[in-house]
């Protein structure tokens, strides 16, 4: 373009003109509008963002020491020798908390190394790692491949954040930002180990295990103390996903992130390069197959019949002693890590179990009663739970047909259940869940425990597998009739202690009528009458009449009283039904253990225990202390004891009860295998309905029961006696008990008496009376013995 003189000089005075000047100073102030414009934006929107930060920060949680520690731990129960035999952990509870001076080095650096390398540097953020994870996030397309959250951050957001599961960006950031704030701040008020201690016994290590202790028993079978370097890298693998990294279940990406922790170790000079070639070599997923195998094996996920028994009686005590509530007394034993130390002998235990679960004990070709649940859902979403019970309601109902839920051969029940089923889905319903179990019958249950202290020592609450927790528990919640156990109990102990009597008084096995009824008492053997006996053969042979007879004199009222005191709370005073029919257990059907509702076979083992202790009921006991989490002893479990009988009445009714077994109805169960005072009574109700022993030595007593858990006839037989017998001579063995006798109290005496009078034996004619038989030596309390000669044989030579 040409510029000459005259170009120019026109130019000038072109932007020299007045509108050129007004036009370029309007250009020249919105350039500085709007640059102003855009800082005072900008310095808007910073302090918005500084507010609403300020405002983030001053919302987020107080923190508070408390906050961070574990709030769920599990509990341990341990026997009598201190043992471990279950673990109760309920939801985030399973674990155990163990102090850092507990948790070896190498576990400390394993996790440190491969979760937070700086960890002793940072002051609770670690910002080299933020920037290396926004960097490794960039140059992945934005998928985030490495961490920057610090060990101190993880513990924030698992114990206050709830574990970070946010539903949206800006909660996820939100958290953050607080998280981050919060960590500077725990670091300037905590320090490092008490960081990493609590860090280490919160994290989640798959498994249902919570912390290192937990993780450590499960994995390996022993405490994290006793570990080594190779098996801190399987745990501190486990930690950045417990599902993926599962040394069990997902074994090739544990070994791979193992080697990633061994490695970081070595690099960070945790380990030194002899230890991570030794760790490498380790052959330990076949060592953790192994444990994991095991544990499977034991089935202890399971509690037995005792842990049962241990649940309920601690959650009882908790409402009763403590005042918890029935919530607040289940979230205790299974959410705040108490150690409750049973009474349970886990020798004699294992002896009960398999003793009580040896089919040879039993008759051949049992059956097994079928135990169904089905839940289906129908197309509203309404739920119907149906059990065998509506199976045997089907087949009465809609087929005609009476099954009685026991059966030989499964498949036969299978084809009952599949025709039920068949019955009830219809289009659009679903079945929700569906349980089948088969119950081994006869069912038995079985109590021992000592006497002298109330410890249950074992009980078996049935035979065959126990197939989830709380189940029906046969030995403390199954109520039978008793039987001719209650013989001695309700009638003859009352008979002796205040009424007067002696095991010489003699009534007479006759006919007899309940009075006002035309029911007539009738003696289990049916052999007939005996005419006049005394209270100890009454009791030797288990007699219906005469023990009746003896009731009516002590009436049923004192018998039941005593009951009372004995600890059976089973006993119904007065009961009356819609139909008003009134029901009462003070009643003379009682003498035989005719009762409303029944017994449980612990309570009536402790009420023979009450007899073999001298006379002193003390309550059964299934644990005697417990320890809360932070070592301060919640309940002493001091069991309640009280007199019941006199000493000379328990005495004399063991010696009564040694002849049960010596030459009575209980001789099934006598000793062959060992030297020891027993002594005991048998029961048996109607048409064999229910089988009972309650024996007890110097040391134990024991209970047994067998039956149909239906009430279903049995045939006559003794396999229950056996299996007494062969337990309590195992224990006596096991535990290397010496011989002895009862010991006989001062006060008692004997002399020699006629049986047919209960009078002193005549040497002028008694001795003549059959052949001399019915004279024998009998005890008596000092001042009940007789004064009077025989009444009734007399001399013919007059």
């Amino acid at each position: 373009m040409n510029y000459g003189e005259r170009q120019i000089n026109k130019k000038i005075k072109k932007l020299a003109s007045s509108r050129s000047k007004i036009l370029n100073r309007v250009y020249l102030y919105s350039i500085i509008f709007l640059v102003i414009l855009l800082i005072s934006a900008f310095f808007v929107i910073l302090s918005c963002f500084a507010g609403a930060l300020h405002g983030l920060i001053d919302s987020a949680p107080v923190l508070a020491e408390t906050e961070l520690m574990p709030s769920g731990y599990a509990t341990t129960i341990y026997d009598t020798d201190g043992n471990v035999t279950q673990t109760l952990a309920g939801s985030d509870a399973n674990r155990i908390y163990m102090d850092i001076s507990k948790i070896p080095l190498c576990v400390q650096h394993a996790f440190v190394a491969i979760e937070d390398a700086r960890f002793y540097e940072h002051k609770g953020i670690d910002l080299k790692a933020i920037v290396r994870a926004v960097y490794s996030s960039v140059i992945s397309n934005g998928s985030i491949e490495q961490g920057a959250s610090t060990i101190t951050q993880q513990l924030l957001k698992n114990q206050v954040f709830g574990g970070g599961n946010e539903t949206s960006i800006f909660a996820k950031l939100t958290r953050k930002i607080q998280e981050q704030c919060l960590a500077v701040d725990l670091e300037n008020n905590m320090d490092k180990d008490q960081i990493l201690e609590y860090y280490l016994n919160t994290i989640n290590l798959g498994q249902n295990t919570l912390g290192v202790e937990a993780a450590s028993r499960r994995y390996f079978d022993k405490t994290v103390s006793e570990l080594t370097v190779s098996e801190a890298a399987v745990l501190a693998g486990i930690a950045q996903s417990p599902t993926e990294y599962n040394p069990i279940t997902r074994q090739e990406n544990n070994t791979a992130r193992r080697k990633l922790v061994l490695k970081a170790m070595l690099e960070q000079e945790y380990i030194s390069e002899d230890d991570y070639e030794d760790a490498l070599g380790d052959d330990i997923y076949s060592y953790i197959k192994d444990i994991n195998e095991k544990k499977v094996s034991e089935k202890r996920t399971v509690n037995s019949y005792y842990v049962d028994a241990v649940i309920d009686s601690v959650v009882k005590d908790l409402k009763q002693e403590l005042g918890y509530t029935e919530t607040q007394a289940y979230n205790a034993v299974y959410r705040r890590g108490l150690k409750i130390f049973s009474c349970q002998d886990n020798e004699i235990q294992d002896i009960c179990d398999k003793v009580t679960n040896d089919d040879s004990y039993y008759p051949k070709n049992t059956v097994k009663y079928l135990s169904y649940s089905l839940s289906v859902k129908n197309q509203t979403g309404e739920v119907a739970v149906y059990t065998e019970n509506d199976i045997k309601a089907f087949y009465s109902g809609s087929r005609g047909k009476e099954i009685n839920l026991y059966f030989k051969k499964k498949k036969d029940a299978s084809k009952c259940i599949k025709a039920f089923k068949k019955s009830l889905i219809k289009k659009g319903n679903e079945i929700v869940s569906e349980t089948i179990n088969f119950i081994k019958q006869p069912q038995t249950s079985f109590v021992l425990l000592e006497q002298s202290t109330g410890y249950v020592k074992a009980i078996v609450g049935g035979r065959g597998r126990k197939t989830a927790d709380r189940t029906f528990n046969r030995a403390t919640f199954s109520k039978r009739q008793p039987g001719s156990t209650f013989k001695v109990l309700s009638t003859y102990l009352p008979a002796l202690d205040t009424c007067g009597m002696t095991l010489a008084t003699v009534e007479e096995d006759s006919p007899y009528k309940y009075p006002g009824t035309n029911i007539q008492v009738k003696n289990w053997d049916g052999s007939g009458y005996k005419g006049l006996i005394t209270i100890r053969n009454a009791i030797v042979s288990s007699n219906n009449t005469v023990t009746v007879k003896i009731l009516e004199k002590v009436t049923p009222k004192t018998g039941f009283d005593y009951l009372l005191n004995l600890g059976i709370s089973t006993l119904v005073d007065r009961k009356q039904t819609e139909d008003g029919k009134v029901y009462t257990d003070i009643q003379l059907p009682t003498a035989l253990g005719g009762l409303t509702d029944g017994v449980t076979n612990l309570e009536l083992t402790a009420a023979y225990a009450s007899i073999a202790n001298s006379g002193i009921y003390t309550e059964p006991v299934f644990y005697t202390k417990i320890i809360d989490h932070d070592g301060n002893v919640l309940l002493k479990n001091r069991p309640d004891t009280k007199k019941v009988m006199k000493e000379s009445t328990a005495w004399l009714l063991t010696d009564a009860m040694e002849d049960v077994i010596s030459e009575g109805t209980g001789t099934a169960a006598k000793f062959d295998g060992i030297k020891m005072a027993q002594a005991g009574k048998t029961g048996t109700t109607s048409d064999n309905t229910d089988f009972w022993f309650e024996g007890y030595t110097p040391y134990y007593t024991a209970g047994i029961w067998s039956g149909y858990d239906l009430n279903t006839a049995q045939p006559s037989g003794n396999d229950h006696k056996r299996m007494w017998k062969d337990i309590m001579e195992q224990v006596h063995k096991k535990k290397k008990l010496e011989y002895k006798k009862f010991k006989k109290p001062d006060g008692i005496v004997s002399c020699k008496i006629c049986t047919k009078s209960g009078l002193l034996a005549s040497m002028d004619t008694c001795p003549y009376a059959d052949d001399g038989s019915y004279i024998r030596t009998e005890y008596f309390a000092r001042g009940t013995q007789p004064q009077k000669k025989c009444n009734i044989h007399i001399s013919l030579n007059g």
